[in-house]
Parts: C-alpha cells; sequence; structure tokens
C-alpha cells in the first residue's frame, strides 16, 4: 500500500501509541461477550512488543457523550486482551494528563497499556487539536489499526497524526484495505455485490461506485421495496423510503444502461407484523398483499441467487436479506451465508462488509469459510462506496 505500515517502523524502545477497536460487546456483568474486534488487533499488538516496543492502546466504548460513564469503561476489554495475550495489561483510569504520562514513563520494553475510554472526553468526538496533542504526549510513534473507526475523522484517529512524524497502518487496516480494495480494484469476474438492509439512502454511494465495476448486483432486504414500488409494484405495508422512489427509479435506468445484471427479489417471504409468532405466507410474485409485510426473500428469490453466485468469482456482501434478528424471518439471509461459504471453498473470493451480515456469518458459524469478514460496517459500507476515509488518508505517505 502506499501508506507506511507497522512494518516500516523501527519499534524498539519506541512508545508505540496505536488507535485499536475495542468497541465490543458487553454484558449485565460487564464482561466482553464477542472478542472477535480484540482478537483482530492482536497481530499488530504483539508486532510491537516482540520488536520491543510498548504498546499504548486506545479505543472508544460505546457512546458516554463526552462524560465519564461507568458501564463504558475499557477495563473489561482491557481484562479480555490480557488473557488473550497471556500477559499484564496496564489499565489506565484516564486517557491524557499527568498520572498517565508518567505512569507511561514508567513502562518497560514490551509491556501494554490500556487508556481509559476516548469519548469520557468530549474532545475526541469533535476533533479537537488540544485532545489530539495531549493524546500524541503519550507516544514517540502512531499506528491506526482501528478501520472501524476510520471513516471518522476524530481525535485519536485524524487529528493525532498532525503531531507525528511517522503514522502507519497496522495490520488489520492492512487487511481491510487489501481485500476491500482488491475486490473493487482488481476483482475477479464474475463479480457479484449483494446489497441488502433496510434503506436505499444508506447505500446508495455503494450502488452507484459498484455499477461501474460488478457484472451482477442482487438486492435484498428492506431496500428492495422502494426499488419495487419505483416498477409500480404493490408493497402492502412494507418498508418505504417514500423520498427516495425517484431515486431508485434512477438506480434502474442506470444500470440498465451499464448492462449490469440488477436482480430484484421475484418473491417475499410476508407477514402481518414483526414477531416470533407471525403467520408467513409466500408470496406468487414480487407484490405484496395489503395489511402484509415483506420480511424476507423468498424460496424463488433465493434460487435466482443462488444460479449467479454459483458461477461468481469475487462476491461483495453488504446487509441482510430480511428481518434475521427474528428466527422465522431469517432464512434468506442464513441461506446467503452458507450459498458464500460454499462457493469460497470452491475458490471464490468472498467479502462480508461488517456490521448485520457479518452478525449473520458469525451466529451461523461460517466466519472461518468466508475469505475476509470486515471489522467496520460504516467504514467498510464508505469505503466500498468510493469515499476516501480520513483515518486511512491521515497516514504518513512512504
Amino acid at each position: 500500500m502506499s501508506k507506511l505500515t507497522i512494518d516500516d517502523l523501527s519499534l524498539k524502545g519506541k512508545r508505540v501509541l496505536m488507535r485499536v477497536d475495542f468497541n465490543v460487546p458487553l454484558n449485565d456483568k460487564l464482561e466482553v461477550t464477542d472478542d472477535n474486534r480484540i482478537q483482530a488487533a492482536l497481530p499488530s499488538i504483539k508486532k510491537i512488543i516482540n520488536s520491543g516496543g510498548k504498546a499504548i492502546l486506545m479505543s472508544h466504548l460505546g457512546r458516554p457523550k463526552g462524560k465519564v460513564d461507568e458501564a463504558y469503561r475499557m477495563a473489561p476489554a482491557a481484562k479480555q486482551l490480557a488473557k488473550l495475550l497471556g500477559k499484564n495489561v496496564l489499565i489506565l483510569k484516564d486517557c491524557v494528563g499527568k498520572e498517565v504520562e508518567q505512569a507511561i514513563a514508567n513502562m518497560k520494553d514490551g509491556d501494554v497499556a490500556m487508556l481509559e475510554n476516548l469519548r469520557f472526553h468530549e474532545g475526541e468526538t469533535k476533533n479537537d487539536p488540544e485532545f489530539a496533542k495531549q493524546l500524541s504526549a503519550l507516544g514517540d510513534i502512531y499506528v491506526n489499526d482501528a478501520f472501524g473507526t476510520a471513516h471518522r475523522a476524530h481525535a485519536s484517529t485524524e487529528g493525532v497524526t498532525k503531531f507525528f512524524k511517522q503514522s502507519a497502518a497496522g495490520y488489520l487496516i492492512q487487511k481491510e484495505l487489501q481485500y476491500l480494495g482488491g475486490a473493487i480494484d482488481n476483482p475477479k469476474h464474475p463479480f457479484v455485490a449483494i446489497l441488502g438492509g433496510a434503506k436505499i439512502s444508506g447505500k446508495i454511494d455503494v450502488i452507484e461506485n459498484l455499477l461501474d465495476k460488478v457484472d451482477s448486483i442482487l438486492i435484498g432486504g428492506g431496500m428492495a421495496y422502494t426499488f419495487f414500488k419505483a416498477q409500480g409494484l404493490s408493497i402492502g405495508k412494507s418498508l418505504l423510503e417514500e423520498d427516495k422512489i425517484e431515486l431508485a427509479k434512477d438506480v434502474l435506468q442506470k444500470a440498465a444502461a451499464k448492462k449490469v445484471n440488477f436482480v430484484l427479489p421475484v418473491d417475499n417471504i410476508i407477514a402481518q407484523e414483526i414477531s416470533d409468532t407471525a403467520e408467513t405466507k409466500v408470496t406468487n410474485d414480487a407484490n405484496v398483499p395489503d395489511g402484509w409485510l415483506g420480511v424476507d426473500i423468498g424460496p424463488k428469490t433465493l434460487a435466482k441467487f443462488q444460479d449467479i453466485l454459483k458461477a461468481a468469482k469475487t462476491i461483495v456482501w453488504n446487509g441482510p436479506m430480511g428481518v434475521f434478528e427474528t428466527d422465522q424471518f431469517a432464512k434468506g439471509t442464513m441461506s446467503i451465508g452458507e450459498l458464500l461459504a460454499d462457493v469460497t471453498d470452491k475458490g471464490a473470493i468472498s467479502v462480508i462488509g461488517g456490521g448485520d451480515s457479518a452478525a449473520a456469518v458469525a451466529k451461523a458459524g461460517l466466519k472461518d469459510r468466508i475469505t475476509h469478514v470486515s471489522t467496520g460496517g460504516g467504514a467498510s459500507l464508505e469505503f466500498l462506496g468510493g469515499i476516501q476515509l480520513p483515518g486511512i488518508v491521515a497516514l504518513s505517505d512512504k
């Protein structure tokens, strides 16, 4: 990559200030329930400490809105990291200030410290230069390995780089850019994108960016019904973005002009309400009758998607096919996950853009059979949409 990486740095004896994404889920006992994001940062952390550097880690957790909130302390994540590393992690009570600076000055080569939640300070999300400067005082060099926040110009991702001569990408960011960037810039064809989720508005940049690159786009989830409405179909009480109907028409015209195979569902699973006990039906075609709402793609749609995916060499997936949080509406999403795993086993490259799609493959136990599952929902979405990520742009050029 064109940016400085952790392998380009001399780490021995250095204080390495590293942005990680330890925004992990906690239970009522404040224990980490999913440590995937912590595990994803391990290669970079181990590189620093095994090279004789001091790893000073910083992250946010939740949305404490600039105030100390006991429910969002970094200690649970730090304790889980200590378990995974098999060594002590120093847990600090703040992320800036004299006490923090003194504790870091006492660190030995190979030590690991975890700063307190960055978002306990308003300066983090406001990208306050003074707060960024205070953070920078804690390190000799800066590494960003938090892809999940790379789309935010915050003090710890963008502002802090202005105070370092060397700002580099960690291994996780390199991996994310390799797979997401490779899928977009140099895909093997046929290249298929699967896009779902609730709204067109959240995916429009992705759709428009991909229209020049893909062979097929498969659409599912709530966003499909705005496309149906744009085609004059009935959608019952399904999710609709009324103000995006014209945009949907425009997308369909562009796809046709560019000869992209733009595939909408041909049948739907429908219900009268979102509940575990709701009665469901399968529609004969794409139309949804009055009083009903679409909750998942139907079997004919799944078969159609399967035929296209079987031949694919590169697949990017972002967004569920239905209301997958409810088990009886999850079949479409889970089946897509299984299809991806099968074609990946046969040599295709599969990239899942974080968020709900990542949660679905994790729930189905398929994660290890996918080429790459992104750790950043919002960041991967913006990257796939061709938007530059401030946290990457800010890193030093080679």
